[in-house]
């Protein structure tokens, strides 16, 4: 369950010489222009989104996931996007008494950027869709801002339920999602990057056990070149006691905030 567009800048020069510039240095040719078309892959040794384990099939901490995505960005500032994942948890469905577990999330998502000065923003509307736990399918909408290393992101859910919560009852409408962030390089190659989110559920879902609980993240990843980044992190929430974030897998029970470290190797292109 993610949430990002990413734009990767393309840039190459040619130095042209010939028989009639034998002694003066050619011009280098202009900069490409970046590419509206970009593309990314990757591996983590956990997925967790908004510091929660999105694989139960099992408590251990190692539980790989495969991701990767698409993104369009037009000159207007408009954007559209796809970005997946596998997952393991357990079909949200009342009706599942199989235990069928949703092995995919999809995400579908579009908006529109713009800056005025040294800020930025961003507005616009985000689908996770799971093919075998429908139940779990989730639409938000967001509001964004950045400043330098800094960015805010506000989300809103519109649809009945949250990631299966209150999906029965719309009761998981109108969850909401704050989350600050902060990444900066710190040295040649090194970029430090930390975030804080909370997540606020509605009046019935806390009513029926669901805690309100803040996530987060801190870590650094290192640019090795040609598109591929090596990233470690910690990542977890709190409430990590509370019953209504335990699931037990293989006999032994474990929380889904439970604060873990995570690698991951990314490539964009």
């Amino acid at each position: 369950m993610k949430l990002v567009p990413v734009q990767i800048a393309l840039a190459t020069t040619l130095a042209l010489s010939g028989a009639a510039f034998a002694q003066t240095a050619a011009p280098a040719a202009p900069a490409a222009e970046a590419s509206p078309l970009s593309f990314n892959i990757g591996l983590t040794t956990n997925y967790k989104y908004r510091g929660q384990d999105q694989d139960t099939s099992r408590t251990s901490a190692f539980k790989p996931a495969l991701q990767g995505g698409v993104d369009y960005a037009f000159a207007s500032g408009f954007y559209l996007g796809n970005w997946n994942s596998t997952v393991g948890f357990t079909d949200p469905d009342v009706a599942n008494t199989t235990g069928k577990r949703a092995r995919l999330e999809m995400d579908f998502y579009g908006g529109y950027k713009w800056s005025v000065g040294d800020w930025g923003f961003d507005v616009g509307a985000l689908q996770y869709y799971y093919p075998n736990a429908t139940k779990a399918n989730t639409t938000e909408v967001y509001v964004g801002t950045s400043y330098g290393p800094f960015s805010a992101k506000y989300s809103n859910t519109v649809s009945k339920g949250y990631f299966g919560t209150g999906y029965a009852t719309n009761d998981g409408r109108g969850t909401q999602y704050l989350n600050v962030a902060f990444a900066k390089e710190v040295a040649p190659n090194w970029t430090l990057k930390a975030a804080i989110g909370q997540t606020y559920f509605t009046s019935a879902v806390k009513a029926g056990g669901v805690p309100n609980y803040t996530d987060y993240s801190l870590g650094a990843s290192y640019d090795l070149g040609n598109g591929l980044a090596l990233g470690g992190y910690v990542q977890g929430g709190t409430n990590a006691n509370n019953a209504a974030f335990n699931y037990t897998a293989g006999g032994s029970t474990k929380s889904l905030n439970k604060s873990t470290l995570i690698f991951t190797l990314t490539k964009t292109l």
